[in-house]
């Protein structure tokens, strides 16, 4: 009996050790793929780890009542390609796949490569200024595929470093005047050479965008230049009609529409810039006086996601969570390939054209027409459930941080870091694209489609929109009950909080979406046009209120510089109620609102009680002192 009882005992043991074993997947810099991926013997990539993880789940060797946690060590680790999300990595409300970093530091995902080699350069550099002779720096750009890597952001012991440009100037010149016919645009000498083969852009402010348009050709003509522009952006640039070039025909404004160039050699004429020169395969970068480029940490982009979690109608993703990590180093290379003409919030125009009458059944005031294209994402979402993305830090990405593109509900973002983003700090929804014109009303027929039930609680979006100053830090589009709360969004360029698309009075998908308890504050740093909360279209039950907005910033560059507000409700903005929003100033604007809008106890004089309790909760206030390591 005694031998049977310890048996059975030694039985138990092992089912409680295996239990417990299961429970965890180890990643770690010096794993192995083809370990166990215990902690003791670990995996060396997630994507073996999400395999492990599904093996056990299809297998049945899992108990169903147990979370599957997959712990990533400490450290950097770049990928090869993308981590892709199936369906078969779903969880259960008892089992969810839980991604977190094992440590209290972040365990970071890049989507970089890093540039090593560093050396002095020698010698007077042919094309580069005086000014920069003896200080500049040189590494070989990494390869891919046999190949120079493309790239638009370099970063340097975690900052990022300036691409060689103008923009460094007192003030920018503005524009001459410009022949839609002949795709031409006319602009004072510039004061800088430039060499044939260098990717020369011209970076135009034109009202609530910016356009980066790639320089063909550049003549003397008297005493004004001449421009022309590669295809597609150039047709773009001249045919649509919103927001185009500016021209102050009649001089009431600030000026015709400010511009710079950016990726000339001639340009590299401060510390902090780079330049990338492909024909000899070489960065050339001048450190700040602090940088120790022998011992520097230097990373270029690589790929547009770090993850790509992606499900479909029939068979969503559900029940990952992600806790605790840094996704980083995204890229995004449409401005050097194709151009970059936004319609607003950062979505690039593929078509547009004014109508030859105004009006469309929808709207009898609409005079132009445009099909659009979605910037990438480093965190892309599609088709999922029951999301969790939790105290993660989004940082160095090119464009977006986190998309929730389509049929993503039940999810959760909170308490998370946007930090030095090119584009947009969260993004959700449906906005057309290049099948759905852009100002049509949205509901689909299967409403799988949409995004909706989403809480996005406690994050700071900080220094988002630092490379196409016409995105958000926020940004919703056709979706419903999204709950945008406690979150500060700060140092943008654009607006703080977006929530709406299409420009129309219809009732359509969004519905139910609340701003409630936000701190919006410096923004409009560079456009106009802008609201720290800005909405579009008809929403019914849509709630905005007891949100702290403040220091509205006058951008240095409008020719209307003063036409921004705290809150501003765009064409068809309709069925809002707007409550209890403290404001610095009451300074708000409606323009062609739709009916069932309802104002109330709004600016200055609302109570100092809601100012202060808008922003990060108390929970999460340890975010606003995130300091990035290098």
């Amino acid at each position: 009996m005694r031998t049977i009882k310890l048996i059975v005992c030694f039985i138990f043991a092992l089912l409680a050790n295996f239990s417990l074993e299961a429970k965890e997947i180890w990643v770690t810099k010096n794993g192995d793929d083809l370990q166990e991926g215990n902690k003791e013997t670990p995996l060396a990539s997630i994507e073996m780890a999400l395999r492990k993880a599904r093996e056990w789940r299809r297998l049945d060797t899992h108990p169903s009542e147990e979370p599957i946690y997959i712990m990533v060590g400490e450290g950097i680790y770049y990928l090869d390609k993308p981590i892709l999300v199936r369906p078969e990595d779903s969880g259960t409300s008892q089992s969810p796949t839980i991604i977190k970093s094992a440590t209290s530091n972040h365990s970071e995902l890049s989507a970089g490569k890093p540039v090593e080699g560093w050396q002095k350069s020698r010698g007077n550099l042919a094309g580069f200024p005086r000014v920069s002779r003896g200080k500049l720096w040189e590494a070989p750009i990494p390869k891919t595929g046999g190949k120079h890597l493309q790239f638009r952001q370099l970063w340097i012991n975690g900052e990022k470093a300036n691409r060689a440009s103008n923009l460094d100037e007192e003030s920018l010149s503005r524009i001459l005047d410009l022949d839609k016919e002949v795709q031409e645009m006319y602009i004072p000498h510039p004061n800088f050479e430039w060499e044939e083969g260098e990717e020369l852009e011209f970076v135009i402010h034109q009202w609530w965008a910016i356009a980066n348009l790639r320089v063909k050709s550049m003549e003397r003509e008297g005493n004004r230049t001449k421009l022309t522009f590669y295809q597609p952006e150039s047709q773009i640039e001249f045919e649509h009609p919103w927001p185009a070039p500016f021209l102050d025909k009649e001089e009431e404004y600030q000026g015709n529409s400010a511009f710079f160039f950016v990726g000339a050699k001639s340009l590299l004429n401060n510390p902090g810039e780079w330049y990338a020169d492909y024909a000899s395969g070489k960065i050339y970068y001048w450190p700040k006086e602090d940088q120790d480029m022998a011992a520097a940490k230097a990373v270029v982009p690589f790929l547009e996601n770090v993850v790509d979690l992606r499900g479909t109608r029939e068979n969503p993703v559900n029940h990952v969570y992600f806790e605790g990590l840094k996704f980083s180093h995204g890229t995004w290379l449409r401005p050097s390939r194709e151009g970059h003409v936004p319609l607003q919030a950062g979505w690039s125009i593929l078509e547009a054209y004014s109508l030859p009458e105004p009006g469309t059944p929808d709207k009898e005031w609409l005079e132009n027409q445009a099909w659009i294209e979605r910037q990438p994402a480093a965190f892309e979402v599609r088709y999922a459930t029951d999301l969790k993305i939790e105290r993660c830090l989004f940082t160095h990405h090119a464009a977006t941080g986190l998309d929730l593109v389509e049929g993503v509900s039940n999810t959760l973002v909170r308490g998370n870091v946007f930090m030095d983003i090119g584009g947009t700090g969260i993004q959700a929804g449906f906005f057309g694209g290049p099948e759905y014109e852009a100002h049509l009303p949205y509901e689909p027929s299967d409403r799988r489609e949409l995004v909706g039930h989403v809480k996005i609680y406690n994050n700071l979006i900080t220094d988002a929109t630092n490379e196409d100053w016409g995105c958000v830090g926020i940004s919703v589009g056709f979706a419903h009950d999204v709950d945008i709360t406690h979150n500060e969004v700060r140092e943008v360029n654009y607006s703080g909080i977006c929530v709406g698309w299409g420009w129309t009075r219809t009732i359509s998908a969004a519905k139910n979406n609340r701003v409630h308890a936000n701190k919006i504050h410096r923004f409009a740093k560079q456009m106009y046009d802008v609201g720290g909360i800005y909405t579009l279209s008809a929403q019914p039950n849509m709630e905005i209120s007891e949100n702290s907005i403040f220091d509205l910033m006058d951008a240095p560059y409008a020719h209307m510089p003063h036409h921004h507000q705290y809150i501003y409700l765009d064409e068809g903005s309709s069925y809002i109620r707007i409550e209890n929003n403290w404001t610095e100033k009451d300074k708000f604007f409606s323009n062609r609102p739709g009916p069932g809008v309802h104002w109330e106890n709004n600016g200055p004089e609302v109570e100092m009680e809601i100012k202060n309790k808008a922003g990060i909760e108390d929970g999460y206030k340890d975010i606003l002192d995130y300091v990035p390591s290098p």
